[in-house]
């Protein structure tokens, strides 16, 4: 159970990643064993062991009854999101018996049980938990809604099976906590969809909704839609667009909307379609699915949109494609041997990291993860299955070329580096409160990268490391040359700039990120870092941001916007595992760098180099443990500023450097680690103070970075 190893593989249907619809079902019985060898009989709920008790709920500070009511959510989650993956495994295989439990009999018995208030596992509707509630809750939420559309979703995939076997009078009391549920107040963003879809399996069972309150959330949903194939969920921007709207808007269109709501869910099929434009390059060449945004613990749910296109009556997605992306991030996931912690997915990314979890999880969350599985309510015989795999874009690119995707609507842009087959993903239109790190890790990073995962604010190791034998002295020699500083906890993010008052030594971190959008192959953006709303701009420190992709990464050219000062900055490269890294530092033409060569948690050769250019005056490592999905010791490279005064147009604006990386051991070329011929500046002071700034790279290539007018185009 250490971790999965795929069967039933057929490399000419799926050339790529060799999974076939019988490898599929092979993962979904493995997961469930994983759950069901913690199930004492037909009577025990899907409640796994907690390995942590700190973050996720049941919260056990909280006063005793909402613990209760944490309690019952829990057992609702497990059952629910556990049956996204055994709702289409029963469909096929009424008989299924996994770990001595028949799957069929265990589901059907404890749905009911959810809906019985004498019952032990009784769950709630959403009248009996808002009972005691003080007029002013009225409103409040509930976790249950989430799981009642993730127990229509199921019931769907396995009508027959369930549903229908059910008695009448079984059925109208489920009918009846279901009712309550979809008519009930909800939260005013993708939760909407919870409580549609509610309403629209009962519709399509026969039984009365108000169709008000239905077309009310529809019409809100829609308007949450910026374009692009994208929704703002609350002000935020992130998979939940995917795996949330752009999954379950299409599941309503098939239940409810082709039907009643003609014009609306051509609308929702417009944008899934829309989505699907670009959607597939949003993963790198391996189907790798990005670190990015909260609820990362979901993981390869976010392929579950390539699923809801094809609920669709015109779906535009090419079946091929889709499945190779779906496969690659299965098995980036499923084949770790870290993923499972007591059989069951960990709260983390890879192996268990909690710096990315959020207090509404419990143990059972990941089991999200179960929507990928529903491409299995697809037929054998469905193009999704039968269609040999295609890798899309990566099949058409050049070497070294790099293809970018640029959606204003979001404020997202992709970039897919076919030299080293990864996707780098750069955001903006985010706004996190002062001081939410958390939220910062997930979505203010300067660019997440598919195989280096975001990394939490560095904890300093000191254990000693020698450098490899081929690079020890003259590794050595230039960083005791280079003569860091000396770091403070707090002091260094990994792919983000951390900002020092020096006179009272506060460092603070972007927590607002506006977009500009791309001119001439240059992405502009704006971070304020501390930004308060009742704060007027101009009395906040803040930072242009420009940046442009190169063959194996990214060049920032970013400039200073600063009121109080004296300050001094630090910025991070991605977070780098650390086996045994061989470290080597390079100077050349007043530049210096440093290269890191190793391996991740899974044995694959990894190579990443951080450049410093204008602006800096310092680079170093710092090693860090227990910060790092991948791994439990890591390394960061990081650039350090001298102090910038006050009212001093002498000093440098601009902060110049590069991230490269590799998925290889071979050494990179001098021109890659180096890559900038010539900084040209058009203020008299050369210090990027004003106008524009020319780059020219030494392969030919010139790169002009103008600020003027970038304020009249920001957005968030």
């Amino acid at each position: 159970m250490n971790k999965w190893n795929p069967t039933n593989l057929d490399y000419n249907v799926s050339p790529f990643s060799g999974l076939t619809r019988e490898s599929w079902k092979d993962a979904g019985k493995y997961l469930l064993s994983g759950i069901f060898r913690h199930i004492e009989n037909m009577d025990s709920p899907i409640v796994m062991p907690r390995n942590e008790t700190e973050i996720t709920y049941p919260h056990l500070k909280d006063p005793e009854d909402w613990q209760d009511a944490q309690r019952r959510a829990e057992i609702f989650e497990g059952l629910t999101r556990s049956f996204f993956i055994a709702s289409v495994l029963i469909s096929e295989e009424p008989e299924l018996v996994i770990e001595g439990i028949p799957i069929r009999e265990y589901y059907k018995k404890h749905i009911l049980l959810c809906a019985m208030p004498d019952s032990p596992c009784y769950v709630g509707t959403y009248s009996y938990l808002t009972k005691d509630s003080l007029e002013q809750d009225r409103f409040r939420c509930c976790q249950q809604t989430v799981e009642t559309c993730a127990l229509v979703i199921g019931l769907w995939a396995c009508r027959e099976q369930i549903w229908m076997d059910y008695t009448r009078e079984e059925r109208d009391l489920l009918a009846g906590f279901l009712s309550d549920y979809g008519h009930a107040p909800t939260v005013p963003q993708n939760w909407r969809l919870f409580n549609m879809l509610d309403l629209a399996f009962l519709y399509r069972e026969g039984y009365p909704i108000r169709r008000e309150v239905m077309l009310d959330h529809a019409q809100a949903i829609l308007d949450d839609y910026v374009g692009d194939g994208w929704y703002r969920d609350g002000h935020s921007f992130d998979y939940y667009s995917c795996w949330a709207f752009q999954f379950y808007a299409p599941l309503w269109n098939l239940w409810y909307g082709y039907e009643n709501e003609p014009e609306l869910a051509a609308a929702f099929e417009e944008h899934s379609n829309q989505l699907m434009k670009s959607f597939p390059q949003f993963f790198d060449r391996d189907g790798f699915t990005n670190m990015w945004g909260r609820s990362g613990i979901y993981r390869n749910a976010a392929t579950s949109a390539f699923d809801g296109n094809l609920f669709l009556k015109h779906p535009t997605v090419n079946p091929g494609l889709a499945r190779r992306i779906c496969s690659g991030s299965l098995l980036q996931f499923l084949t770790r041997d870290d993923f499972l912690a007591k059989g069951i997915p960990s709260l983390g990314f890879y192996g268990q990291f909690m710096p990315m979890v959020q207090w509404y999880s419990c143990a059972e969350s990941p089991f999200w993860l179960g929507k990928a599985f529903l491409c299995l309510h697809l037929p054998k015989e469905h193009p999704f299955w039968t269609s040999t795999e295609t890798n899309g874009i990566w099949e058409k690119m050049a070497a070294g070329e790099v293809a970018e995707t640029v959606l204003d609507g979001p404020g997202l842009c992709y970039g897919n580096y076919q030299a080293n087959g990864s996707t780098i993903l750069r955001t903006g239109k985010v706004l996190k409160n002062v001081g939410d790190i958390h939220g910062m890790w997930n979505y203010s990073k300067l660019s997440y990268h598919s195989k280096y995962p975001w990394e939490s604010t560095p904890k300093q190791d000191e254990r000693k490391y020698a450098l490899e034998k081929q690079s020890r002295t003259g590794a050595e020699a230039l960083l005791e040359q280079w003569a860091l500083q000396p770091l403070q906890d707090g002091s260094v993010e990994s792919q983000q700039y951390v900002l020092r008052h020096e006179w009272d030594g506060a460092f603070l971190r972007a927590n607002v990120t506006y977009w500009a959008g791309q001119k001439e192959g240059v992405l502009y953006r704006r971070q304020y870092f501390d930004f308060h709303l009742a704060s007027e701009k101009h009395w906040i420190q803040g930072m242009n941001l420009a940046d442009f992709s190169v063959s194996h990464g990214l060049i920032r050219v970013d400039k200073l916007r600063l009121h109080k000062r004296p300050v001094s900055l630090t910025l991070g490269s991605y977070g780098f595992p650390d086996q045994d890294t061989c470290i080597i530092a390079k100077e050349r033409d007043g530049a210096r760098a440093i290269i890191l060569k190793g391996h991740d948690h899974m044995g694959r050769e990894k190579q990443m180099a951080m450049t410093m250019y204008d602006g800096w005056e310092r680079i170093g490592i710092l090693r860090s443990s227990g910060t790092n999905p991948d791994s439990e010791h890591s390394i960061i490279v990081y650039l350090q500023t001298e102090s910038r005064k006050l009212y001093d147009a002498s000093q440098p604006y601009l902060l110049i450097s590069q991230v490269i990386t590799k998925e290889n051991l071979e050494d990179f070329a001098e021109d890659e680690i180096f890559p900038i011929e010539r900084v040209s500046y058009a203020d008299r002071y050369q210090t990027g103070a004003t106008g524009p700034v020319r780059i020219l790279l030494k392969n030919g290539e010139e790169k002009v970075v103008d600020f003027e007018g970038m304020e009249g185009r920001l957005s968030i």
